[in-house]
């Protein structure tokens, strides 16, 4: 099947006041070029409502998705014991051996999105050339960052920055030839300025370009095959331009079902971290046992609070949270630039990025390094989980992206969030550095990785205030995360339907809880990157496959 450009066909001219499809993918504004196909979306899903409730979904995506889940999730739970060893030595090996692969990956996705900034690529509009933005640039960018790393932010703010800035002060050690410790690079031993600029600079290459770049590749491709051409809004349109009408068979099956369990294991790591986080705070600010009983019982509720957020639907309930958990997230980044060593976190951001660019070449090459431990440990698992959260931040992207420019929406996606995230780093990271240098306080880098953050705000006016407030972003950001991540789960097994019945997305809200809860009990914080480790790799095949297929669709498509 060929393409067609409907600025040339009059039978197909898309006018803004064309009526969305009844798959809620709206069509075309203005000249685009859609691919001509005899596939119909929803063609081979199984639809009724004799259950006393609506279900609407394609039947061999959603049965093998949705029974290898339980399968798992049994598993984990019956042989606790048995699956913990399993788990760490599947993450060692996966990121002992295959560390260049997803450093190469992460490299070619920033060069690829940078390329089209520059190019006359960058002029195609998400949903032909009349189309109009769906939302504000507020509403926008309050959606892109609660999605993308909130609970992440929260987590790593503190303890990542204080991990790096602590291996780059005890400098290096060497045994049997191989290097044990955990510092980027050379480290910088017995030098607290320079073990914290390249701490930063390392904290910097893991939440900056690099991660936005994954999340850019796969949005951009899942917005362009669906709002320009006309696929459905799912993972296995990418391919069209390798497979052609194979995608809608086995092929199509097979990457579609990969992107659900990305997702699902992506965002239970991110729950679990945000639960184990969550839980350290409720103990240090009122006594609550930290125990897995506490993580089991958090992850219900805030399951069940995301469970109201999906039924109240995607403009009210996840729009409305993100505006109100960036609200607070800022609210408490000015808090702690104001009563924090604000001089030197407002230098510090300009230090801290030029320390980034300075370091970046060597921070991001795949080949031949000697911090195995830094690369493996750190870079490779974040890459990885990072590529298990594109299908879920990818498509949700894509979704509120509609009527934005290619080069505004690459712009948007990826300097403004990595410029957000150094400004986080910054001001987190350089304040408990700074509370063990310049005071002497070794409370913060003493704590437990969860700990961390409260043990930073406990330094500083208003303790319980702010940590409370920090409390609540970790549980909104884990609200909104599994709001839109079964939203995402759901149009793929519901073959790219976009307005599936809501009690397939409830159902897959109860999934991801359940996952998080399994991998917590089956192993903790090991189980849960091993899972986000082993999904992200096949997964790295698929983005890279997608770098083409958004070259070839981005040339075939009229520029403004």
């Amino acid at each position: 099947m060929g393409e067609h450009n409907v600025a040339h066909d009059s039978r197909d001219e898309r006018t803004k006041e064309a009526e969305p499809s009844s798959e809620g993918v709206p069509a075309p504004e203005g000249p685009a070029n859609l691919i001509d196909t005899d596939y119909v979306i929803g063609q081979d899903n199984l639809a009724t409502d004799k259950l006393g409730f609506s279900i609407d979904l394609h039947g061999k995506v959603f049965t093998i998705s949705a029974l290898v889940t339980v399968f798992f999730v049994v598993i984990t739970l019956a042989l606790q014991a048995e699956v913990e060893p399993l788990f760490n030595a599947m993450r060692d090996w996966l990121t002992g051996n295959l560390s260049w692969f997803f450093l190469l990956a992460g490299n070619i996705f920033v060069l690829l999105c940078l390329g089209l900034i520059v190019s006359p690529l960058g002029k195609v509009r998400i949903g032909g050339m009349h189309a109009k933005p769906d939302f504000s640039y507020s509403g926008w960018f309050a959606m892109l960052f609660a999605a993308g790393m909130g609970i992440g932010l929260m987590f790593y703010g503190v303890s990542e920055p204080m991990s790096h800035f602590g291996a780059a002060l005890g400098g290096t050690t060497v045994e049997d030839g191989v290097r044990t410790d955990w510092a980027p690079l050379g480290a910088a031993a017995d030098d607290p300025a320079g073990a914290a600029s390249l701490g930063m600079a390392a904290t910097i290459y893991h939440w900056g370009l690099h991660p936005w770049a994954i999340y850019a590749v796969v949005a951009l491709a899942l917005a362009i095959f669906s709002f320009n051409k006309g696929l459905p809004l799912t993972m296995r349109s990418i391919f069209y331009p390798l497979l052609g009408e194979r995608v809608w068979g086995w092929p199509g099956h097979i990457v579609d079902i990969l992107a659900v369990f990305a997702t699902l294991f992506g965002l239970a790591t991110s729950l679990g971290l945000g639960a184990s986080q969550a839980s350290a705070g409720l103990s240090y600010l009122f006594g609550v046992p930290e125990t897995d009983a506490t993580m089991v019982l958090l992850i219900l509720g805030i399951t069940a609070v995301a469970i109201v957020s999906i039924l109240a639907g995607v403009d009210k309930g996840v729009r409305r949270l993100s505006e109100i958990n960036m609200g607070l997230a800022v609210l408490l980044l000015l808090f702690v630039i104001l009563v924090g060593p604000t001089l030197l976190i407002l230098t510090g951001f300009f230090q801290n990025l030029g320390a980034y660019v300075v370091n970046l070449p060597a921070l991001s090459n795949p080949f031949g390094r000697e911090d195995a431990n830094f690369t493996q440990g750190w870079t490779a698992f974040y890459w990885a989980w990072w590529i298990s959260w594109s299908p879920f931040v990818g498509m949700f992207i894509a979704r509120v992206s509609r009527g934005r420019s290619v080069r505004e929406f690459l712009v948007a996606v990826l300097l403004v969030p990595s410029l957000v995230s150094v400004l986080w780093m910054t001001a987190f990271g350089g304040t408990a550095i700074n509370q063990l240098v310049g005071a002497g306080f070794e409370g913060v880098q003493d704590a437990a990785l969860e700990l961390q953050l409260f043990v930073m705000l406990g330094e500083l006016p208003l303790t319980a205030i702010t940590s409370f407030v920090g409390i609540v972003l970790v549980v909104v950001f884990f609200i909104t995360s599994s709001d839109s991540g079964s939203l995402v789960i759901d149009t793929i097994t519901a073959g790219g339907k976009v307005d599936a019945p809501k009690p397939q997305r409830v159902f897959w809200a109860v999934i991801e809880g359940v996952i998080a809860i399994a991998l917590l009990l089956g192993g903790g914080l090991v189980a849960l990157q091993a899972m986000a480790v082993s999904t992200g790799l096949p997964f790295t095949l698929v983005l890279l496959a997608g770098c083409y297929a958004i070259i070839k669709g981005l040339m075939s498509e009229p520029r403004s």
